[in-house]
């Protein structure tokens, strides 16, 4: 199955598709995202795919996880590659890591039991003050579409992922249960960089077209 994913992620987005990706991601990362990460610390970016978020954002140490060894030829030279599943974080040192960040990569784990593993992983490696940051879609919202990708196999609102979160061990400490659209894929309307800057500043319309969640954690003070 593996192989057949690798196919599918070749081929999903096309070039000037994936090309616009990196441009939302660098306007994402520099208008929202970067606030959570310490620009002298360390981030971890888990499911890191084609490396979008990592390679823009601004860290002393990076780290990028994926199984998919094509991810490599996508990150930057000052990016640490770990090849990996996110249910062994084992290399990475216990307590060392200062923002974890995920996205749209929750939703691909094969069930419950996985994702409270992941998580119990990504505890383990971050610093007690640490942040885990997760971007998914919000079947809420997202319904019957969700399901247009083979990949996806575990569909999650933002009620369950705090359980997951919760079960795991962390202290939720925001919640956006709309936040981004779904996908840029087949978007006959593509909204201009200025646009999305101007939305992630406008809190107050995320729940017109968010289909995506975004959860903010920590982890509880009592494990520490």
């Amino acid at each position: 199955m593996q192989e057949h994913l690798s196919k599918i992620y070749s081929e999903r987005f096309s070039d000037s598709e994936e090309e616009r990706k990196v441009q939302i991601w660098k306007v994402l990362v520099s208008n929202f995202f970067q606030r959570y990460v310490p620009a002298t610390g360390s981030v971890l970016d888990l499911g890191t795919g084609n490396g979008e978020f990592i390679n823009a954002v601004q860290a002393e140490q990076k780290f990028a996880v994926d199984l998919n060894p094509d991810s490599r030829n996508k990150l930057n030279s000052s990016i640490e590659f770990v090849e990996t599943s996110s249910t062994n974080l084992s290399m990475i040192e216990n307590q060392s890591i200062d923002t974890i960040f995920t996205s749209n990569f929750f939703e691909h784990l094969p069930n419950a039991e996985s994702l409270v593993d992941t998580l119990n992983e990504c505890r383990s490696c971050l610093k007690p003050t640490g942040t885990l940051v997760v971007l998914i879609p919000n079947i809420k919202y997202v319904k019957g579409d969700f399901w247009d990708y083979l990949d996806h196999t575990l569909p999650l609102t933002h009620l369950s992922m705090i359980e997951a979160l919760q079960l795991a061990k962390f202290d939720v400490t925001e919640v956006f249960p709309r936040f981004l659209p779904y996908t840029i894929k087949n978007r006959r309307l593509k909204p201009s960089l200025g646009l999305l800057r101007i939305y992630l500043k406008s809190p107050w319309i995320w729940p017109i077209f968010g289909k995506q969640m975004l959860v903010i954690a920590r982890p509880s003070a009592l494990t520490n």
